[in-house]
């Protein structure tokens, strides 16, 4: 038997519906209409946990021996996952024991308490988690569920391609998957390829996490040094070995979307639906707006599955700040004008009637001054490089800060000024576990060797804080400063060169 019809049969006899539903695929109407295609979006996101998780986990856990369920399952998430183990364990009246890392949101904690898991919290991230989880394994004898790495779990979340085969039974031209460990891609292109081999499965990462595309790029698995932490739902470092096995011969391409498109898509869904994704559940919309840009193509049926709706609402305010510049329609901008009475207006008369979203500035010496100015686009990049044309044809040098991080992250929200007489000033970016007292151990461990410049830290009610730090390190100090940072186990960026940092800050 081969791959194909070994997997098809499983996710036909797959026993999810015990617990979960046969989602809706609802016609986006206006996204249709604004893109000129039929879009259609598979609504994960109305399961009883707010994620297609359920679906795997409950199929594992059915499945099972009874000895194996008299003792108990195990599994290590931070999320939707660690949800789907505790309803599905409730539901077939087992013990669940979840090991969550201690950065875990509450809100996510007590999902998985309400459903009767038990809840153990361990280190600061899931590979802490997974390392105590396999331990419990040992000492209880309980069984691992793994969240995307098992044949059971790939075939319960291919129901999903079973399902919109079902309801979509005319033209089909693309599904857009959100990947993180791959078990979701996996199951669906395994039944949508045997049946509808024509239908393209295209997977979406975000940029900074793009495990299954590395391993396609490198037809072998690969293990990436770090991934980015907004997308959290999807923040793997290596793609399950089970999910590329399918996907090296039955995923047509992989897409890698930016967190600004990400938010972008979460306030698409959100006019669309009046429902708020968490981002990995928006990262399929994205991938196809980029699809459709890129092709240029009209009058297709795309589908899109939202995958989650499992959103912190301490996020809110970070989307809402990214989702402008991830559709194109803000601009942020430094213009260096003249220290002078006047200078103001007469910048403000070359921008012409357009809305400014914000302006910031501080000054620096007599004769010119760095504005950090936002700019309200209405023809994305086209109408972005008119205004920087027009302001370079008035003699105003122009720095686009658009796609710089630190730029949007941090000196948009920070009073800036130049210290003429601050010596050896180094830049760098971090991110770090957050928790009560992380930012204090963070502060510990950089000790008293050299000294903080320049501090910028902001709550975006995520798993990881993000600080912008200055130090003063001498030339002679370099190498000692090296060894810390390595010590230190932080991720982190040398930002010193950044040309944000450079106007505004240094």
């Amino acid at each position: 038997m081969n791959l194909e019809s070994t997997y098809l049969k499983k996710i036909l006899q797959a026993r999810v519906y015990d617990v979960a539903e046969k989602t809706r695929l609802d016609y986006a109407t206006n996204l249709s209409q604004r893109f000129n295609n039929h879009i259609l979006i598979k609504r994960e996101d109305r399961q009883p946990v707010f994620s297609f998780k359920l679906r795997g986990a409950y199929n594992k856990i059915a499945n099972l021996p009874q000895e194996s369920l008299t003792k108990g399952v195990i599994a290590a998430s931070a999320g939707n996952h660690a949800q789907g183990i505790a309803l599905s364990a409730e539901k077939l009246g087992i013990p669940a024991t979840i090991v969550m890392p201690k950065t875990t949101p509450e809100i996510k904690v007590a999902a998985v308490r309400r459903h009767g898991g038990e809840v153990i919290l361990h280190g600061t991230t899931y590979d802490d988690a997974s390392k105590h989880a396999q331990h419990l394994v040992e000492q209880r004898g309980l069984t691992y569920v793994h969240p995307y790495d098992d044949v059971e779990v790939i075939a319960g979340q291919g129901t999903i391609g079973m399902e919109i085969l079902q309801q979509h039974t005319g033209e089909l031209d693309a599904i857009f998957v959100p990947v993180g460990g791959g078990g979701l891609i996996a199951g669906i292109a395994a039944y949508v390829k045997y049946l509808r081999p024509e239908i393209k499965v295209i997977g979406v990462e975000p940029a900074d996490a793009a495990c299954l595309h590395a391993a396609l790029k490198a037809d072998e698995r690969v293990i990436l040094p770090q991934v980015g932490i907004f997308a959290d739902g999807v923040a793997v470092r290596q793609v399950g070995k089970l999910p590329f096995e399918i996907a090296r011969s039955h995923v047509d391409e992989v897409l890698l979307a930016t967190t600004d498109e990400i938010c972008a898509a979460i306030k698409d869904i959100f006019d669309e639906t009046r429902t708020i994704m968490e981002p990995a559940g928006a990262l399929g919309l994205a991938g196809l707006k980029q699809y459709i840009a890129r092709e240029k193509c009209s009058g297709q049926h795309l589908v899109t599955i939202t995958s989650g709706a499992n959103m912190n609402f301490e996020r809110l305010g970070y989307v809402a700040e990214r989702t402008e510049i991830g559709e194109r329609r803000e601009a942020l901008i430094a213009v260096t004008i003249p220290e002078r009475p006047g200078s103001f207006r007469q910048f403000c008369h070359t921008i012409g009637q357009r809305v400014i979203t914000e302006f910031n500035y501080r000054y620096a010496h007599d004769e010119q001054a760095h504005v950090f100015a936002g700019l309200r686009l209405s023809d994305a990049a086209a109408e972005k490089d008119k205004v920087i044309a027009k302001l370079r044809e008035k003699a105003y040098s122009v720095v686009d800060l658009t796609d710089n991080e630190i730029a949007k992250a941090h000196i948009r929200h920070m009073v800036g000024g130049h210290t003429p007489h601050l010596l050896n000033e180094r830049l760098y970016r971090f991110e770090f576990p957050e928790r009560p007292g992380a930012l204090l151990h963070f502060l510990t461990k950089m000790g008293q060797r050299w000294n903080i410049s320049l501090f910028h830290y902001r709550n975006h009610g995520a798993a990881y804080g993000r600080v912008l730090v200055g130090i003063q390190v001498a030339d002679a100090q370099l190498t000692e400063f090296q060894t810390f940072l390595d010590k230190l186990g932080y991720p982190y960026w040398d930002e010193s060169e950044n040309p944000a940092y450079r106007l505004f800050l240094n």
